[in-house]
Formats: C-alpha cells, sequence, structure tokens
C-alpha cells in the first residue's frame, strides 16, 4: 500500500504498455476480415555492394567533368554563383547541384515526356532530341503513336474525352464558363460546388466534405490548421512530401515510426502517454497519426485495422491520405475503409484527391461536421485559393456518380472489377517472369525493382522504343541502392495488353 516513487511508476508503466503491445501483437490478425499480404525482399548485398560502386565511379567521373567545365574545356550550362557574390550566402547548395549536371542529367530524357493525346491505356508522346547530352531538347516533329500506358494514375480509366464524364463536362462549360474568377469565400461558391461536397460526403459516409483546389495543397495547408505548437504528429517515414511539408509548417512536434511498423507505432504512443512534452513533460494538446492508404513509392496498404485499434487505446487522432486508394480499392470503390470493412467514423480526418481515380483536379478533406466547418475558416487553401473549375467539379461528380451506381449503369461497379482483375493479373506475371516486385497483393501500383543506377535510365529506353510508357524512379525518391521501375495498372487495360507489356518486357529485360 505504499506510494509509489516516480522512478518506479514509470517503469510501471512502461513494463504496462510493453505488455498491451504484445497482447496487440498477439491479436491483430483478429482484426483483418481478409488475407493481408505484402512482399518486400531486402536488397542482395552483391546487388547493394555494385550499385554503390556505380554511383562511387558516377562522381568520380562527375568531378572529372567538374575540372574540365573548370578549365573551361567543357561547356557548363547549369546555374552557378556569380563571382561578385562568392562572399554572399550561397543560393545553390553544392552536392545538390553536383548531382543534378553530372548524374540525373545523363538520364533527364526519362522524365517531363510530353503527351498529347488523352491519357488512356495508350496514349501519344511528341518526340525529341538532344544534342547536348540532355540539357536541352528539340521536338522533331514526329508523334509517336499507341504508346502504353503503364505511368499515369488513371486507375479507373475516366481521363477519357469521350463518355457520359466528357459530355457532362462539355456541357457544364456550356453554362458555366471554364473559370470562376474568386475564392470560395467571395463570390466563388457555385452551386456545383456544393453538389460535389454533399457527393463527397454521401460517397465516403461522413457528415460532410470540402474540397480543394490542388491535391498537394490539401494536405499542406490544412494540417497545420489542425495540429500546432504543443502537439505532437505520428508520421509514417514512407509518408508524402505534402504531408510532411504540411507537418513541418504546423510547429508541430514530429516522431516519425518505420514504415507500416505498429510495434514502433505504439512505442512511440506510449512514449508520449508516459513522458509527455519535452521538458516541461505535459500533456500533449493533440496527438496525430499520419498515414496513407497506398504508398506510391512501394505500393504497400497502411495496416488500417491496426492503426485505429492504437488510435483508440491511445485516444490518439487520424489522418488518413487515400490519395492513391480512393477509387482504386475496396469493393465499393471507396478507398482502404472500404477495402477493410471498417467504419469511415473511426477515421477523424479523411483525405484524397480528384486526380487519380476520378481524372479530375484537386482533392478533399472529410469527416464531422465541426471538422469541415472550422477548416472553412481557418484552412488557408480554403480561404485564398481560387474555387475549383466547374468542368472539373462536373468531371468528379459525374465520375462518382458512375462508381456508386447512381447514374443508372453498372460502369462504376465494371471498371472497379476490372481493376482489381488487371492488378492481380500483372503482379502475377510478373512474378512468373522472375522480377522482384514490392508492395500489396491487391494495390494497382507496382514498383519493380531495377536497382542498378545504370538500369534506371537503360530500361526507361528501352521501353518506349517498344512503344511502352514507364515511370522509372531512383535516388533521391527511393534509397540509394532501390531504384526501381513503377508501374499503375487502370481498369482501361485490357488482357491483351498486359500481355503485350509482359511479352515486351521480357524481350527487354534479357538486353539489360
Amino acid at each position: 500500500g505504499r506510494q509509489l516513487s516516480a522512478s518506479e511508476d514509470v517503469n510501471r508503466s512502461v513494463y504496462v504498455m510493453f505488455f498491451l503491445s504484445a497482447q496487440t501483437i498477439l491479436q491483430h490478425d483478429s482484426l483483418y476480415s481478409r488475407p493481408f499480404t505484402e512482399s518486400f525482399e531486402e536488397t542482395p548485398m552483391w546487388v547493394a555492394v555494385l550499385t554503390n560502386v556505380g554511383y562511387v565511379i558516377l562522381i568520380i567521373f562527375g568531378y572529372l567533368r567538374d575540372l574540365l567545365r573548370h578549365w573551361k574545356i567543357e561547356q557548363r550550362h547549369i546555374a552557378r554563383e556569380k563571382e561578385e557574390q562568392k562572399d554572399f550566402v550561397p543560393l545553390y547548395r553544392d552536392f545538390q547541384n553536383f548531382y543534378t549536371r553530372n548524374l540525373y542529367m545523363r538520364i533527364r530524357d526519362n522524365w517531363n515526356r510530353p503527351i498529347c493525346s488523352v491519357p488512356g491505356a495508350k496514349m501519344d508522346l511528341m518526340d525529341r532530341t538532344s544534342h547536348d547530352y540532355n540539357w536541352t531538347f528539340e521536338y522533331t516533329g514526329r508523334t509517336v503513336k499507341d504508346v502504353i500506358n503503364l505511368g499515369s494514375y488513371n486507375y479507373l480509366g475516366f481521363a477519357e474525352n469521350t463518355g457520359p464524364c466528357a459530355d457532362s463536362a462539355a456541357q457544364v462549360v456550356r453554362t458555366y464558363g471554364i473559370g470562376v474568377a474568386s475564392t470560395r469565400q467571395e463570390i466563388g461558391n457555385l452551386d456545383k460546388h456544393e453538389e460535389m461536397e454533399k457527393q463527397v460526403a454521401k460517397f465516403l459516409g461522413v457528415e460532410s466534405a470540402m474540397a480543394f483546389g490542388m491535391g498537394f495543397a490539401t494536405n499542406s495547408m490544412n494540417i497545420p490548421a489542425l495540429v500546432g505548437k504543443g502537439c505532437l504528429i505520428l508520421s509514417d517515414e514512407l509518408n508524402h512530401t505534402s504531408l510532411v511539408l504540411g507537418a513541418r509548417l504546423s510547429g508541430a512536434t514530429i516522431r516519425v515510426f518505420k514504415h507500416n511498423n505498429m510495434q514502433c507505432l505504439e512505442k512511440l504512443l506510449s512514449e508520449a502517454i508516459i513522458y509527455g512534452q519535452p521538458r516541461t513533460h505535459r500533456p500533449w494538446k493533440k496527438i496525430l497519426i499520419v498515414v496513407e492508404g497506398i504508398y506510391s513509392m512501394e505500393g504497400s496498404i497502411v495496416r488500417l485495422p491496426e492503426v485505429i485499434a492504437l488510435k483508440k487505446r491511445y485516444k490518439a487522432y487520424l489522418y488518413l491520405d487515400e490519395a492513391h486508394s480512393i477509387g482504386a480499392l475496396g469493393h465499393r470503390g471507396r478507398g482502404v475503409v472500404d477495402y477493410f470493412d471498417l467504419d469511415p467514423r473511426d477515421v477523424d480526418v479523411l483525405m484524397g484527391t480528384f486526380t487519380k481515380s476520378f481524372g479530375a483536379a484537386g482533392g478533399y478533406i472529410a469527416g464531422k461536421r465541426e471538422l469541415i466547418e472550422y477548416l472553412r475558416s481557418h484552412s488557408h487553401s480554403a480561404v485564398y485559393a481560387a474555387s475549383m473549375s466547374p468542368p472539373v467539379v462536373e468531371q468528379i461528380i459525374t465520375s462518382m456518380k458512375c462508381i456508386m451506381g447512381d447514374d443508372g449503369t453498372s460502369i462504376g461497379c465494371k471498371r472497379l472489377q476490372q481493376l482489381a482483375e488487371n492488378t492481380t493479373y500483372f503482379r502475377r506475371r510478373l512474378r512468373e517472369m522472375g522480377f522482384i516486385i514490392y508492395g500489396n497483393d491487391d494495390s494497382p501500383v507496382i514498383p519493380m525493382m531495377l536497382y542498378m543506377p545504370a538500369k534506371i535510365g537503360a530500361f526507361g529506353r528501352e521501353m518506349l522504343k517498344k512503344n511502352i510508357g514507364v515511370v522509372v524512379v531512383g535516388f533521391p525518391a527511393t534509397s540509394l541502392v532501390e531504384s526501381r521501375a513503377r508501374f499503375c495498372i487502370s481498369a482501361a487495360h485490357s488482357k491483351e495488353i498486359l500481355d503485350t507489356v509482359n511479352y515486351r518486357g521480357k524481350a527487354n529485360s534479357g538486353s539489360l
């Protein structure tokens, strides 16, 4: 019956927390109503060594070329400090400039390729060439026709110029025009905006929703309105840059947990409850867990049932970014919440974008009515940004109605089913061909590992020669030894198209 000392009390609390953590580990399987399978293969040691050797060779040659530029033997194109400003604070980071001019420029032709058609299952590319090793490009006037598109986030195929969405958007242009020329809070609040937000709330199964003209700003401008100094943000290490920027702008304390690692997240939560704020040890004003539905570089799906269980246990708030998962997951297309058959009311802040599955632009925040009313007056993105364009709004409304079946057709249902089938089929075929792929079996984002820096450019160029457009990714978007190609599967892809990719890709892998 004696009073515990402070140290004994803390030790007892830590013991209790880790006991609860052990219980969570044992019981987490019961939280899932379906199999949850993800594959990640650690980079083989010999591959890691060769990849680092490759970067060392590139850096050595880079310094040699910089020496030639210094002696004016080779022309220097990139921006640099003026001689008369050498004593000023530098405007350019030295290594960042070094990386850009000596490594990125070698493979720059793999990015920013201009397309001149709808980004559907196939697309047309404007041909270009460079005579100065990718520093500048010239257009040849030729168009590369019918390139198979495996790079666009057109998950449900609604980015199209024919069909009900395009027809509805065209009709709205005739009625409302293109731009609104005002903010929502002034005279830019159209009846279409109100209709869209009610449709989004209905689609997600929540009380209210509000839309923003830019998906990136939906995260970066709204997180600072929700948390601030004295608050704690627990962020997944692979969260998108928009989430990271929003967290930094908020002024809140940020702690990062390992990707999808629930034990690490629970450890941070328990420590936050036990120790409170640094120095003062006062309780945190708010604890906000920030995660994504589908992680766009890994193809993994958040362990949402476990996150919600932890959030409830430790009385934290949950911010869920469904940019890539909304429309792409769940039997009704409602995203990762629908995928796990969870209650959307268990997520405090639902965020998503209209740029992927809906073939439009912008983003949304959804949740309780009090949350949305608060953001309408406190979010910089809501107060200062121009209103969304009417045809874009109509595209969102029409595509969402198609997914829900409110248009009286089964278009949306068929596309959801087609996307799921295409995802399963393409992942299986890549594995059968011996490629190392990352992510969840149900994720339409499929990273295929390349590892070596030389393969980034080679793979992208060779695939384009075979009329296949892919996205290749390397450092700093990934870790140094995990360069990859990223395929985005769409409901618009037919089995014949995917078979063509597999056949040509197999032939291409032999040349690499």
